[in-house]
């Protein structure tokens, strides 16, 4: 109560212009008492006229009143003054390096609280009051403290700017509208303002709709990753109880395809984690950039939201969406180390290599962008030969069994489970996951196909290339191009050319074929789902045809 009451005395002995104990204190006819500096600066501002009036009550006085020192109530404030009822305000309540000061505070300076956009001035709490009781003052526009007001000010005319060019996109004041802007499309800052605002409300809705594809995104990988761990949990586990049956002949073989999984899954996994981490510090960085939005969207101060506005609205280059697509990951893992239980000798011989293949090749992640240029097509490049095991019989083989020409005659093969007896084809020996590219180069017509090793060798029309479910197949003649695929034939368009390039994304279920020259153009795409590895395929449909996969390195 005592506090209370020395509150109440304090009031009634401070000035109502600078809201600080009297200094010299008058009391004018009407009966208010100011500082007399005070009252003598407020009157000096309308010296012009002949009525001077009283701050607070208005009243007026003809001629200016003579201010006399009130000694006795100058006794009495340096009484109060001495009860300590002029303590200093707490060390926090002053303007520190960062803060924005009091401009009318003499000595150390308070913070400011508020500023105000007409008189150009920051006050702190007890200065800003005027600003509440005056008439005059009530109609200025108070923002939050701003070190920037003289920002505000046309450093031409010395006025306030509250008008906005749109043709040179600047803030101007009235007389720059009329000289130097003259014919130009002006505008209020507050109608500039306006628009802008709504703009920014458009750009924060896309950078929250960016936000949530980016948080489904990391959601999807996060799946993923779970679905890595657990196809490589199983494929472990398949291959552990495999490799018990054949114990002392390929117990190091076991431990060898072990740790290959494990090894592609850490980085497989380490892959999606990055891009993962990647999306989430982006998305985080929308999330900064949406809350400047939202603070600069409620600033007062519309010079200060025009001046900041072009740099908070440009956005960075997104990261690419991804597209999770299904996959088997790690089955192939199982089926081939299956297969070597069944045919141990070809294990001995040559299948551990096609597991250690398979477990490298899983990829997982979204797929990479189609290569643009032949440059970026040879990074796949993949050397292929023929597989004379599966060479019709009028075939005839190069050398190196990279080309081939269909002959009258037939020649004398030995007999294969895997040779086509019935049509003029040819597998490749290597088999194809991942992504890879080649080019043939063709002769007389030709088809060129990806097949699956398990298509139909027999009389039937399913044992052709393109005419049946498990093979792609590009006929290439003189005068045109036709892609055939399960007994459906699609005429292709595009340049001719000798040399037909294939690019296959197996993870991605994509397949190209393209004409090759001085440039490449794409004359198909496929886009499906593999669910085996894919052998490369030659069919020649007349006598005198031939066909060389080319060798690019």
């Amino acid at each position: 109560m005592a506090q209370q009451g020395n509150q109440l005395d304090r009031a009634n002995f401070c000035c109502s212009i600078c809201l600080d104990l009297l200094k010299d204190p008058v009391t004018i006819p009407c009966g208010h008492s100011y500082c007399m500096n005070c009252i003598k600066s407020f009157w000096d501002e309308d010296k012009e006229k002949e009525i001077h009036s009283c701050p607070q009550c208005r009243q007026t006085f003809t001629p200016r009143p003579v201010l006399v020192k009130n000694t006795m109530l100058a006794v009495l404030v340096e009484e109060l003054k001495k009860t300590g009822l002029q303590a200093a305000p707490a060390d926090h309540c002053y303007a520190g390096p960062e803060d924005v000061s009091c401009d009318v505070c003499t000595g150390r300076k308070l913070k400011a609280v508020k500023s105000c956009l007409v008189c150009l001035v920051s006050y702190c709490e007890k200065h800003l009051q005027a600003h509440y009781e005056v008439a005059q003052l009530k109609k200025h526009k108070l923002v939050d403290p701003s070190k920037r007001l003289q920002e505000n000010i046309c450093s031409r005319h010395d006025e306030v700017m509250k008008m906005f060019c749109r043709t040179d996109q600047q803030c101007i004041c009235y007389l720059c509208s009329v000289d130097e802007h003259k014919g130009h499309d002006t505008v209020s800052a507050a109608a500039e303002r306006t628009e802008k605002q709504r703009e920014l409300e458009v750009s924060r809705q896309n950078i929250q709709q960016r936000i949530q594809d980016r948080e489904k995104d990391v959601k999807e990988l996060q799946q993923q990753v779970e679905a890595i761990n657990r196809s490589a949990d199983k494929a472990v586990e398949d291959s552990e109880k495999i490799f018990i049956e054949l114990i002392s002949l390929i117990q190091k073989r076991s431990s060898d395809v072990k740790q290959q999984v494990r090894s592609q899954q850490e980085t497989e996994v380490s892959r999606v984690k990055e891009l993962q981490e990647k999306m989430e510090q982006e998305i985080t960085e929308l999330k900064r950039k949406d809350a400047e939005m939202k603070k600069l969207s409620h600033t007062e101060d519309h010079n200060q939201f025009l001046h900041n506005y072009p740099s908070l609205t440009a956005l960075s280059e997104s990261t690419s969406s991804i597209n999770i697509h299904p996959l088997k990951y790690f089955e192939d893992v199982t089926a081939d180390v299956s297969e070597l239980r069944d045919k141990l000798q070809d294990v001995l011989s040559g299948k551990l290599t096609n597991v250690s293949l398979t477990v490298t090749e899983v990829d997982v992640l979204l797929p990479q962008p189609e290569p643009k240029t032949r440059d970026e097509f040879l990074q796949y490049y993949h050397k292929l030969t023929l597989d004379p095991n599966t060479a019709n019989i009028q075939l005839l083989l190069s050398e190196q069994n990279r080309s081939a020409a269909s002959v009258k005659e037939a020649l004398l093969y030995c007999y294969h489970t895997d040779r086509f007896y019935y049509r003029a084809q040819v597998l490749s020996r290597q088999r194809l996951t991942g992504r890879c590219y080649w080019e043939v180069e063709w002769r007389g017509g030709a088809y060129v196909a990806v097949a699956y090793r398990n298509i139909t060798r027999g009389w039937s029309e399913e044992s052709r290339f393109g005419f049946n479910d498990k093979s792609w197949a590009l006929r290439c003649e003189k005068a045109r191009y036709t892609f055939l695929y399960n007994n459906i034939q699609t005429r292709v368009s595009g340049p001719q050319s000798s040399r037909v390039g294939v690019y296959l994304d197996h993870s991605a279920g994509i397949l190209s074929f393209y004409s090759v020259s001085e440039t490449m153009t794409l004359l198909h795409r496929v886009q499906t789902t593999f669910t085996q590895p894919l052998y490369a395929g030659l069919w020649f449909p007349y006598i005198g045809s031939t066909a060389e996969i080319c060798k690019l390195k």
